[in-house]
């Protein structure tokens, strides 16, 4: 997994957050009781399944 700071995790969770929330496929096993689209975008990078990359200059 590619190491990311703080900012940059907040970058990537937060559009695939946003993603999430208009119906975007979910790329993990939706967990039972879970709506909120920030926790399944959290569980998705945890997962490192989000295919959002960082480019650096």
């Amino acid at each position: 997994m590619n190491e990311f700071n703080k900012f940059e995790r907040a970058r990537i969770i937060g559009a695939r957050a946003l993603q999430l929330s208009m119906d975007a496929p979910l790329l993990i096993k939706k967990p039972e009781n879970e709506f909120n689209p920030i926790n399944l975008a959290r569980m998705e990078f945890k997962k490192n399944v989000i295919p959002i990359t960082i480019k650096r200059d």
